[in-house]
């Protein structure tokens, strides 16, 4: 007996099984989500045509506001239904401000870009609920009747002879519509969630003040940290090493006292700890000041990330190509971002060998840090990734991660040269 499966590789069969698994909440959502798509699609073509039909009498600018605010409060239950139904998450946008005056806030409502692109969304989404109704539904019957259809022309001409071509064409087209109704609903609710995070969520603007002032906090609050953990490390350590250096000058000003004439092995003694004092202080200092700026970075990227390199457990393969300086604080976010990594490569990949990739070009910097190791990487995996990337977003600045299990891994920062 043969095995059916017999050369197919578990990944062909891991990739038939994903195509045909369709979400349940793909298909409720193509069948649920008709009515409120017919409603407010009409609801959105009757507001167009009714405001350009009166946007010559003085009732146009009125109706045109009123329907605006209309279309923004639509755009509240398509969010949730594609949130409940779609699993994609669509934020909601910033809410309108209120000025003093009617004809200010008329103003307001018909400036706001969120108003618009809900409009448009009502609009668009009409044609593709019709679509996605045919595809969850309308296809599947057709293929049914496709696959029945001998069957229904014996019923219903029962004495005429078959037509066994016929026959095989229509029970053959029927099975590979069918097979590509999953694919087919899966393309018109990928293609219902990206509508929806274009055109229902903040305007880009407001997107991009969301992200920079979310980056701001995060770098504030980093900041706050850096500069409580210094302060309690000069209070304890630093604070406490010059305590005693002055207690040891002290008493070798003591050792000099010159009634009973100065104790010359006593002075040796003092005067070694309190070079050994001085020395300990001095590199607690410069440990303490390396995270404000690298002594490495005096002379760029180029001179700096060769050093990090060259520390770094695991071996690295360096690749620069540096065509022009990033601003300084460009240089010390790829700086951190570097050695944060190749730490990480470090304590938790398990990797034998690394790479690290650094460019500058059209005003863009990109780091690129690979390595063999276990893969697995994600932000807030413990990694310290998380953290990198709200470092990074501070300074307009991106983290992609590619880390499947069982590696090999790769993470690029990309960041603009100039703030």
């Amino acid at each position: 007996m043969t095995d059916p499966d017999a050369g197919r590789t578990p990944g062909s069969a891991s990739a038939w099984r994903r195509y045909f698994s369709v979400r349940a909440g793909d298909w409720v959502f193509a069948v649920v989500g008709m009515p409120l798509a017919l409603v407010c699609g009409a609801y959105a073509l009757a507001v167009l045509y009714a405001g350009t039909l009166l946007s010559l009498t003085v009732l146009g600018l009125p109706f045109v506001v009123v329907a605006l605010l209309g279309a923004r409060g639509l755009g509240g239950p398509h969010r949730r239904l594609v949130g409940a139904l779609l699993g994609a998450t669509v934020e909601a946008p910033a809410g309108l401000t209120r000025p003093h005056g009617l004809i200010a806030r008329g103003r307001v409502v018909l400036a706001d870009p969120v108003a618009w692109r809900t409009l448009l969304y009502l609009v668009l989404r009409l044609p593709l609920g019709v679509l996605g109704l045919l595809v969850a539904v309308g296809l599947p019957l057709g293929c049914g009747w496709l696959i029945g259809f001998p069957l229904w022309g014996r019923l219903m001409e029962p004495d005429s002879p078959p037509a066994a071509w016929l026959d095989a064409t229509s029970v053959l087209l029927g099975l590979a519509l069918l097979a590509g109704v999953p694919g087919a609903l899966r393309a018109v609710a990928g293609a219902n969630r990206r509508l929806a995070g274009w055109l229902l969520g903040p305007a880009r603007a407001q997107r991009r003040v969301r992200e920079l002032e979310a980056a701001r906090a995060a770098l504030l609050a980093d900041n706050g940290d850096r500069l409580r953990r210094l302060e309690r490390d000069l209070h304890d350590g630093t604070q406490a090493r010059l305590v005693a250096l002055a207690i040891t000058l002290s008493l070798t000003d003591d050792a000099l006292d010159p009634e009973s004439g100065p104790d010359l092995a006593r002075l040796r003694t003092l005067l070694d700890r309190a070079r050994g004092q001085t020395e300990e202080t001095v590199a607690e200092l410069r440990l303490l000041t390396r995270g404000i700026h690298p002594v490495a970075l005096d002379g760029g990227l180029g001179e700096a990330l060769p050093g990090l390199a060259a520390t770094s457990p695991v071996p690295v393969t360096l690749r620069l190509d540096l065509a022009e300086r990033p601003q300084e604080a460009i240089e010390r976010a790829v700086y951190f971002c570097a050695a944060e990594l190749l730490t990480n490569i470090a304590r938790h990949s398990g990797a034998r060998a690394a790479g690290l990739a650094a460019s500058v070009r059209g005003g863009r910097v990109r780091l690129t840090v690979r390595d063999d190791g276990r893969g697995g990487a994600a932000p807030g995996g413990g990694t310290g990734l998380a953290g990198l990337a709200e470092r990074l977003a501070a300074v307009d600045g991106t983290l992609r991660v590619d880390s499947p299990p069982g590696g090999p891994t790769e993470i690029t920062a990309e960041l603009p040269a100039r703030l």
